[in-house]
């Protein structure tokens, strides 16, 4: 579940103990002299640990600064960030936080399990380990029989997979996902889709996915965080109701339809006010 301290009927954030807690956040973007650009602008959001939520919005509304803020990756010009309790440097630094980005960014001299267990060699873990654990890993994402083989040698999609399985190395309580499966065509989309919503059921970690596609978006979420154009703000949060475990046949469902009808509305909702 997700809130954003925006209906009269929903409790303020600050009320609220969330896994995930984002408060007034605001970013400008500007060297001194130029002038500013307002990035994001009062970003309030409290995540349940355990819920799977997507952020969706146009183009430029700030839906990846936001995920870069919360992995650390990114300072806020304002406000604040807590990853179950810990400001977003000490999480990243406690490994806390898994990073999957639109490119997978595989090691092209490395094999697919020596990718999976770098995260695990840079903390120095001992080898016995950390190829048990990318084993276990590869098992999961499915890409058993793939372990010794070169990332020039797999599919786009099994490459995301490798990368999924990268950033579950260090065992985090969040999964950040930026736009993974944007340029993959959609019978692979749909397939990873199913994989994430799986490893998702298995795993129970947090995950927080930046898409463009709002059916992407009811098909895996437990809420979707409906953003503005620049600068980005939060303008609703849509609770899917749909049961789980969910599959692609939960597309047949009559309310899957409503809630895409609903996030298309708020989305051409955002543009006129703008």
């Amino acid at each position: 579940m997700v809130d954003a301290g925006l209906a009269k009927d929903a409790p303020a954030t600050a009320e609220r103990s969330s896994f995930l807690s984002v408060a007034e956040l605001s970013l400008v973007y500007g060297a001194k002299g130029d002038t500013p650009v307002r990035a994001l602008s009062d970003i309030n959001l409290a995540i349940d640990e355990g819920s799977f939520v997507s952020l969706i919005g146009p183009s430029g509304c700030g839906k990846s600064t936001l995920l870069r803020i919360i992995g650390d990756l990114l300072a806020p010009t304002g406000g604040s960030v807590e990853i179950g309790g810990r400001v977003p440097r000490l999480a990243r630094l406690n490994r806390e936080i898994g990073f999957v980005f639109q490119e997978a960014a595989l090691l092209e001299w490395r094999n697919i399990r020596d990718n999976i267990a770098l995260p695990l060699e840079l903390r120095g873990v001992g080898r016995v380990e950390r190829e048990r654990k990318a084993d276990e890993l590869i098992r999961l994402v499915g890409l058993e029989g793939f372990h010794s083989a070169w990332p020039r040698q797999l599919s786009g999609g099994m490459r995301q997979r490798a990368a999924i399985a990268r950033a579950l190395s260090t065992d985090p309580r969040i999964l950040l996902l930026d736009e993974p499966f944007g340029a993959l065509d959609q019978i692979t989309r749909d397939r990873l889709n199913m994989e994430l919503a799986r490893i998702h059921e298995i795993t129970g970690i947090t995950v927080v996915l930046v898409t463009h596609s709002i059916r992407e978006a009811v098909l895996l979420s437990d809420s979707i965080v409906v953003m503005t154009p620049r600068p980005g703000k939060v303008s609703r949060i849509i609770e899917v109701d749909l049961p789980r475990p969910r599959s692609l046949g939960s597309r047949d469902d009559g309310r899957f339809d409503q809630l895409v009808k609903v996030g298309n509305r708020e989305l051409e909702k955002g543009y006129h006010d703008v």
